[in-house]
């Protein structure tokens, strides 16, 4: 086993990674830098991101806890912790390649073959192939196990009919971890389906983008025409896909461990807003001298800082005691409702002018905290709802029955 650093060694790693970032940051686009990967819609954004993903990389800043046969670091995870709270706070660029980081490779690590390991994980590290996940349907919304899109073995292959929605980077992908039905015999929904590392860049896959309410195309629908896959893109055993699939998604709620690390979005920090509450006027004088909107401030910082810490909970046993996976299991619900009501707050500062979008030259900073509020929903929703989530905390962690 690889032994913890000394805290010396942490300070002085601390200290290598900050340098390095104000080093080699990238140069701020023309253009407006995406949320999130869901946002990405053109070639110039995608091309920037990935640049910067493989810079990291190869700094060796990226993968820093998986194996080191497969182009990670084998290193413990603490420096990985280290370097992305020190992303957060420098306000890089988030990592493109976020559902190979932080779904399919780790997914990959745990269940695929040695053969897929070595196959996948190095050049979705680099971000020489990009990912996308194929699970929503568009008749099926949040009901997961009641995919309809068939797979059918035929010799060495697997025949592909049936439609993805919600696909982020689906214009860019070169694979998709895709759910399929290679059984509908069997006695429930949950049973014949399969898990697939599939191509996307194959004959009869057709990718048609999808204009969200901020105005970019990050999403596509992604339609299987009788598209044609390797049997050995099949992860796990046919008819077992669901059990891979809660795999994922323990991955992408953030209820596991094990990611590759970078940011997943650009980060939202509270002291943003104390900003602008103090350049925003209500009445004629600064908002911030407004004795509510003051404590909302506060109430806002103290749930940040408590977030921060439940991260640090997560990583020591003793402190997670009677129900050790209640803060893992919560932690996508209430980070991403939180970002939800702090833009919303965020937004509401502005009054009037809360109306003035991007590319308006009186939005305040261009209209930012707006478009963050609307995309701040996709968190909301994609990887299970707040609701779903709501279900799966009082089941799995309080033991309430189901409703």
């Amino acid at each position: 086993m690889t032994a913890l650093p000394s805290t010396e060694e942490l300070a002085a790693f601390r200290t290598e990674v900050r340098q390095w970032l104000a080093k080699n940051a990238p140069p701020k686009p023309k253009w407006k830098l995406p949320d999130s990967f869901m946002e990405v819609g053109t070639d110039e954004e995608f091309e920037y991101l990935q640049k910067w993903q493989r810079k990291v990389y190869e700094a060796g800043y990226l993968g820093m806890t998986w194996p080191k046969e497969y182009g990670g670091g084998g290193k413990v995870a603490v420096y990985q912790h280290v370097v992305d709270s020190e992303m957060a706070r420098a306000r890089v660029p988030f990592m493109v390649n976020l559902i190979g980081l932080f779904w399919a490779g780790p997914t990959i690590l745990r269940l695929g073959s040695e053969a897929q390991k070595q196959r996948y994980i190095p050049k979705l590290l680099r971000a020489e192939e990009i990912w996308c996940q194929g699970f929503s349907e568009p008749e099926n919304g949040s009901d997961l196990a009641n995919a309809q899109m068939t797979a059918v073995r035929e010799g060495d292959e697997y025949v592909l009919h049936g439609t993805k929605v919600w696909t982020s980077l689906g214009a860019y992908a070169h694979h998709m971890i895709l759910l399929a039905r290679t059984d509908k015999s069997g006695p429930t929904k949950y049973n014949g389906l399969s898990f697939f590392l599939a191509p996307m860049r194959v004959p009869n896959v057709e990718t048609t983008p999808i204009r969200k309410m901020t105005g970019e195309h990050g999403f596509t629908e992604t339609r299987f025409d009788g598209a044609r896959i390797p049997a050995s893109c099949l992860l796990g055993e046919e008819g077992q896909g669901w059990n891979v699939a809660l795999t994922t998604l323990a991955f992408e709620r953030g209820a596991e461990g094990g990611q590759a690390g970078g940011l997943a979005m650009v980060p939202l920090r509270v002291s943003q807003v104390v900003e602008m509450a103090q350049t925003v006027t209500r009445d004629g004088r600064p908002a911030i001298e407004d004795p509510v909107v003051r404590d909302r401030l506060v109430q806002f910082a103290i749930e940040e800082r408590g977030m921060e810490l439940c991260i640090h909970r997560m990583r020591t046993p003793a402190l997670t005691q009677p129900r050790p996976f209640a803060v893992p299991m919560m932690a996508k619900l209430v980070m991403s409702e939180a970002r939800r009501r702090l833009c919303a707050f965020a937004v509401s500062l502005q009054g009037e002018n809360a109306k003035l979008y991007c590319g308006d030259p009186d939005a305040y900073l261009d209209g930012d905290f707006q478009r963050a509020y609307m995309n701040a929903f996709s968190a909301t929703i994609g990887g299970g709802s707040s609701q779903i989530q709501m279900n799966i905390i009082g089941e799995r962690v309080l033991g309430l029955a189901k409703g």
